[in-house]
């Protein structure tokens, strides 16, 4: 008897979990990102474009760094590009950008990178 209320509390606890946070069965959590104010995308969009761009590219499709394009993109965790944006790769040229921005940025970030940029 305690097994199936382990069970059920196990089984019903995420449902009401995921109605708590918002999110539906289906969502990932970096679909649930929290867009920073416009002014602040454009300012978001421009670091990209010119910053991110003097190394992936000005068209984000490779330079020094990796292409940022959305095909390149595919299959790679949204948590991962994050990460790779908030705190660099040792090793090499790519700087954490942490100082700069905030874990809902860089997700947003991740979010128009993966939908590529508009």
């Amino acid at each position: 008897m305690q097994n199936d209320l382990l069970r059920i509390f196990r089984i019903g606890a995420l449902p009401l979990l995921l109605a708590c946070s918002g999110l539906a069965w289906g969502d990932s959590l970096a679909e649930k990102v929290t867009a920073p104010t416009p002014a602040r995308q454009a300012e978001l969009l421009n670091l990209v474009r010119e910053d991110c761009g003097s190394c992936h590219g000005i068209t984000l499709k490779g330079g020094l760094g990796t292409p940022l394009t959305p095909a390149a993109l595919k299959g790679k965790s949204a948590k991962a590009l994050r990460d790779t944006i908030l705190y660099g790769r040792d090793g090499t040229p790519m700087p954490p950008w942490n100082p700069f921005l905030t874990e809902a940025e860089a997700g947003w970030i991740v979010q128009m990178l993966q939908k590529g940029l508009p």
